[in-house]
């Protein structure tokens, strides 16, 4: 991250904190930002999330009128995909190809190679795939634009509770372990606000979507506590990946 010029006002600090975490916005470059700042920006993690689904709603609806549904999907997801950097779709591939590594301790250390291998390419197309044909989906049906807002938000506050209840597995910090500093009650934070976000987008529907992220974030959860004994940086954001494609799925079906 970055070092620049300081910025007064712990408020301030916090949102630069989760634009600099969540996406490439270069806000590291003029603001001096810390892991203290990550942490506890996470309060704020499903308003960019709410952005970020916004932004890739606009964009497909605005592509829809000139290409087909599922090419505007596909164009408007790459376009946030390179904004944030692949940051959460990479970690769904490392933890996929971690699966298969045996131990937990070999796990982790497959976590830590930059290679892909069959099992994290298969997750990364299955996911993109179906996150593709689920925004198709919904410009078809209608209400592509606050779906995607609300799996935004939901998305991105699934990751914060467990990285307040769940250990770092590693020695070594790494990435993710800026995000074990955020309290019980930041992470809490960012759940009500998750929701919130997402009542104000699809209203009543908003039940079904929140349920759906709670139970991939909760069997996740159990099962990294399980298998690694705590949360990788990568386990995160697998959560927050598979969290937003099974909260489009799901409003797909509401639609």
């Amino acid at each position: 991250m970055r070092q620049g010029s300081p910025m007064p006002g712990a408020s301030l600090r916090a949102v630069a904190g989760a634009l600099s975490f969540l996406t490439l916005v270069p806000i590291g470059r003029v603001v001096a930002l810390d892991a203290g700042d990550v942490a506890r920006g996470v309060v704020l993690f499903p308003v960019v999330g709410a952005g970020l689904g916004a932004l890739t709603g606009g964009i497909a609806v605005t592509l829809h009128p000139w290409l087909p549904a599922f090419s505007a999907a596909g164009v408007a997801l790459a376009a946030v995909v390179l904004l944030t950097g692949a940051l959460h779709v990479d970690a769904l591939a490392d933890t996929f190809d971690a699966a298969g590594g045996g131990s937990r301790e070999r796990a982790l250390e497959v976590m830590r190679d930059s290679r892909l291998g069959s099992f994290g390419v298969s997750a990364l197309a299955l996911d993109l795939l179906l996150k593709v044909g689920a925004i198709a989906a919904l410009l078809v049906r209608g209400g592509a634009v606050p779906a995607l807002i609300a799996a935004g938000a939901l998305s991105r506050a699934a990751s914060p509770p467990l990285a307040a209840l769940l250990p770092y597995p590693r020695a070594a910090a790494g990435p993710g372990s800026v995000l074990t500093g955020a309290s019980g009650l930041q992470a809490a934070a960012a759940v009500v606000l998750g929701t919130a976000i997402a009542v104000l987008a699809v209203g009543g529907d908003a039940l079904w979507l929140v349920l759906a992220a709670g139970c991939v974030a909760l069997g996740l959860g159990l099962l990294y506590r399980r298998w690694l004994g705590g949360a990788t940086g990568d386990c995160l954001g697998a959560v927050t990946e598979l969290c937003e494609t099974t909260v489009l799925i799901v409003a797909v079906g509401l639609a």
